[in-house]
């Protein structure tokens, strides 16, 4: 029973299709192309084009995207919608640029070559029911004639001002006289307005050829990277469809998209916790202990060998075999804190999820991310596109998985998630947060599967997350709890900032009736028909 005093939100029931997104202009974009007769992916292309426009620090046509499509009736399909790249980042070139440890976000080496707008447009071709020129109305409109900023959004984008005001061009597009819009300002982005125009009409061509394509690697070439049209008309069809990964957690199937996503350190937590009693009568303190142990050990693994899945083949069959489950299960003392594994993958927290299901029982789960916040922090002043950052994800030394070379992908956090039981979709879920989600999906589904909290429940639970040699606690952690945790060797560090956000779609497997969440560190909201 929910908890009307507790001043949080129950979650939204619906019967026929439902969309959760962290904007409600993104949610109610979504729900108008439902009401319309679109599909799950139509709603899905049109709440990520409003977040592009109403969400600029988290998500942008130049970032990347990643799709699990999960029909009522079919096995799931994976898209991997991330960037490659460009031919001319080399090691040698790095080094002659003088990066030698890593790569700053703001540097144009950081910037991959865009996959976000090539993953859409296969999307829609591949399953998209309505034309993109319908799709992109909400957007376009909010890019001309302006959206109001909300609250969250807004405080982002404050603690972003410092960056944007060092690229000449990003200040000019998100500053007003070196400020961040305050709560309800409007906003206005018409370059990009002009640049969904014409995807909608010319599809990825739009993008990756012709003058916008030589604009964009224009820009990029003048502050110093080695992007070239070349690389941009290389990455018109870069994304692709892929079988996804799966493992199994207590009597739910999970899906992932395959590496180099980390929903493999996801499958990997869940297996190792699937050894351990988490339901509603073991202590909190046991729960949030058990789960920061088994993080370590799978981002431990994730840091080391993920990157491009063209150079780790078998990585998959070998990190979710019971043989290494097992080993790492074992390790696990349920009394006392692992030392810190080592951690070296830039910080990151910055994307949009997306989670539809449609009148027909087809269930998309969406994500779409600039990597850090605005990216690079790097703007195209002439076609108006936010640089990504994820190439900053790139390691600068050789023999790394994930060592930068010419058209390869890095290491992608951007992960979304699909449940299945007895063989029918039964969940379309998602985490935000960089780092946090993969371990953010596992306390997730295990809230709701080992608990059975609903989805709005299940988000709004106080997080943790074992980061960086510190376990991070959100404020609504208890004292006692604290001093439990303490006892058992970890070193706490409040979160400055919320942990993560999430939404998703639960489907009742006998009734059909939808159940939504999205998460109150957001904006957004679940809304259904």
């Amino acid at each position: 029973m929910h908890d009307f005093f507790s001043y949080r939100r129950p979650s939204t029931y619906a019967r026929h299709a439902m969309v959760a997104t962290s904007h409600p202009l993104a949610s109610a974009a979504g729900l108008e192309i439902l009401a319309q007769g679109g599909n799950a992916v139509d709603a899905a292309l049109a709440a990520s084009a409003v977040q592009c426009v109403v969400e600029p620090p988290m998500t942008g046509i130049g970032g990347d995207c990643f799709v699990l499509y999960a029909p009522k009736n079919g096995p799931v399909r994976a898209l991997n919608g991330s960037g490659r790249a460009p031919a001319g980042a080399t090691l040698d070139a790095l080094h002659a640029a003088g990066l030698t440890n890593e790569i700053p976000r703001t540097s144009p080496h950081a910037v991959t070559i865009p996959g976000a707008i090539s993953a859409w447009c296969l999307l829609h071709e591949s399953h998209g029911s309505l034309p993109l020129e319908r799709l992109f109305l909400r957007a376009i409109s909010y890019a001309n004639e302006g959206y109001p900023v909300t609250p969250r959004l807004a405080q982002d984008w404050a603690e972003m001002a410092d960056l944007l005001r060092k690229d000449a061009s990003a200040a000019k597009l998100f500053l007003s006289n070196g400020t961040a819009p305050g709560p309800g300002a409007i906003h206005r982005q018409p370059l990009l307005g002009d640049r969904l125009r014409e995807i909608a009409t010319d599809g990825p061509r739009a993008f990756y050829e012709g003058p916008v394509a030589a604009s964009m690697a224009r820009y990029l070439r003048g502050i110093g990277g080695t992007q070239t049209e070349e690389d941009f008309f290389e990455a018109r069809d870069q994304a692709f469809w892929t079988d996804p990964i799966s493992a199994r957690y207590r009597d739910v199937e999970i899906f992932e998209c395959p590496p180099n996503g980390q929903g493999l350190c996801a499958l990997m937590i869940l297996r190792i916790l699937d050894g351990f009693d988490l339901g509603p009568d073991t202590a909190l303190a046991d729960r949030i202990h058990l789960h920061a142990e088994a993080t370590k050990l799978a981002y431990h693994h994730r840091d080391g060998l993920i990157g491009d899945p063209a150079h780790s083949p078998g990585l998959v069959d070998e990190l979710l075999s019971d043989r290494t489950i097992e080993t790492l299960r074992a390790r696990i003392d349920p009394t006392r804190a692992l030392p810190p594994a080592l951690w070296s993958e830039p910080a990151h927290e910055d994307t949009v999820y997306i989670s539809v299901v449609d009148a027909e029982g087809n269930a998309v789960s969406f994500i779409n991310s600039l990597f850090h916040g605005f990216g690079s922090g790097r703007v195209d002043p002439d076609t108006g596109v936010v640089f990504n950052s994820r190439g900053s994800s790139f390691r600068m030394t050789s023999d790394h998985p994930n060592a930068i070379a010419p058209g390869k992908r890095p290491l992608n956090t951007i992960i979304p998630g699909i449940a299945r039981k007895d063989g029918r979709v039964w969940m379309s879920f998602g985490v935000m947060g960089g780092d946090y989600q993969a371990a953010g999906q596992a306390d997730l589904l295990s809230a709701i599967i080992d608990r059975n909290l609903d989805p709005q429940a299940a988000m709004d639970a106080p997080r943790t997350f074992a980061f960086q040699g510190e376990l991070q606690i959100e404020p609504g952690i208890s004292p006692a709890l604290r001093a439990d945790l303490t006892a058992r060797g970890h070193a706490l560090t409040v979160a400055p900032t919320p942990i993560g956000g999430s939404q998703a779609i639960l489907i009742d497997p006998d009734s059909g009736i939808l159940c939504g969440g999205s998460d109150s560190r957001k904006d957004g909201m679940a809304i259904g028909l």
